[in-house]
Order: C-alpha cells, then structure tokens, then sequence
C-alpha cells in the first residue's frame, strides 16, 4: 500500500489511538486498488478474508433471497466494511458491490484478528466500532417496523437535507436503490413522493427540494433514537 494513503486510515477511530508497530504491521500486508462501477467486491456466504476501507467512490452493500434482492446501505469515504465477519473469521452476511469507480484498501483479515489480540487499544475500538454498528441495525429496525412507507421515506429526506447547504439536494443513489433501502418499490416510491408535495417536496430526477421543512418535520416526526445514527 503507497505510504499517501496512510494518513486516511489511521486518521480513521477504528485506528486512530493503535500503536504505531500495529498499525505498520497491519498496512505491511495490506495493498489499494481502483475498481470500475458495479464491481462486485465481496459475496455473501464466502469467507471474510480482508477487511476492506473505502477511500474514494461508494460501495453498496446488498443481499439475495429466493430470488430477491435488497440494498442494505451504502458505504462512503472513508469507512470500513464488514467488520464483524473479519474479528469471528465467519461468512460474509452481505455483498458488496461498486456504485461508482471506487479506490479500496484491503487489508487481511488474518492480520487485523492477530493486532486485535496484541493491542488493547485496537480492540477497544473495534468493540466501539461494533457497539455503534449493532445501534444502528437496531435504529434501523425500528424505522422499518414502527412508521409506514411513506414515514420512512419523508425522515429519510430530512436526514439528508439536513446534511445539504440549502433547500435543495441530489438523492446519493438513483430511486430503484432508495426504493429498495426503504423497502418499497419503485412504483410506490414514485407514489409516496407525490404523496409528500403538500408538504413542500418537490422531484425533478435525483433532485429534491424541499420548501417548508417545518411542514415536513411536523408529518414525520423525527426521533433521535432512530434517525441520529451519532448516538
């Protein structure tokens, strides 16, 4: 791995208070590589056999069933996928796939459960890591058991407009992956957009806007035991 890219991942908590023969131990056997769109990364069921940090692009993280699929969530710069399957040396519970042309280091699972035994203050953070990963399922849960579609899909808006700069915002994927993240369909995403223009929400495309927030948040009623991932 070229010395450049250290600084992103040790600039990372999961890394960040390791000691510096640890972390050097683990960037030794580590390598980056760029990889095209819609590059399937990992499968589910197959070994864990690296850790895997996103340093530029985003990566989906999705699963298969009798025929199906969903999308899980998407991974940005910088943050590590699937940590748990790497500490229990188990199966991957999801794949991952490209969403744009993406640069991935990958690190070896084996050396990461070795500098896990050998440096407390790596294992700390990984069971932080963990902890904040399990509230944010049981977040997650909870927003798809205890509101309707439609709930969903108005808190999911506010949660990224809160990150905008102003009124309006570009959807981070296009509308078949949030269907499927909000676990809808398409047809009634398309409905439950139109469902929330009396209250100020606008489409054109991946774009969004919305004009009265107020009137928005006074529908939804956002929580922060759900949608404030920080906590």
């Amino acid at each position: 791995m070229p010395e450049s890219d250290y600084p992103d991942i040790r600039g990372l908590h999961l890394f960040h208070e390791m000691a510096d023969e640890h972390f050097t131990a683990l960037m030794r056997g580590a390598y980056v590589q760029n990889f095209p769109p819609q590059i399937e990364l990992i499968t589910e069921g197959e070994p864990s056999d690296f850790l895997h940090v996103v340093l530029s692009g985003a990566v989906e993280l999705f699963s298969h069933w009798n025929g199906r699929e969903s999308s899980m969530a998407a991974v940005r710069p910088i943050s590590t996928f699937i940590l748990a399957a790497t500490i229990k040396d188990a199966a991957y519970l999801m794949s991952a796939r490209t969403l744009e042309k993406s640069r991935i280091a990958l690190i070896p699972s084996q050396d990461v459960r070795a500098v896990f035994d050998a440096d407390n203050d790596f294992a700390r953070a990984i069971v932080t890591e963990l902890a904040q990963c399990y509230r944010s399922v049981i977040k997650a849960q909870k927003d798809l058991k205890l509101r309707t579609s439609l709930e969903r899909l108005a808190n999911y808006l506010l949660r990224q407009h809160k990150n905008a700069s102003g009124t309006e915002f570009d959807l981070p994927f296009e509308k078949r992956r949030l269907a499927s993240f909000l676990g809808m369909t398409p047809e009634n995403l398309s409905r439950a957009f139109k469902s929330l223009q009396p209250y100020g929400v606008s489409v054109t495309g991946t774009r969004i806007r919305i004009d009265d927030p107020t009137n928005l948040v006074a529908f939804a009623k956002p929580d922060p035991l759900i949608d404030d991932f920080a906590t």
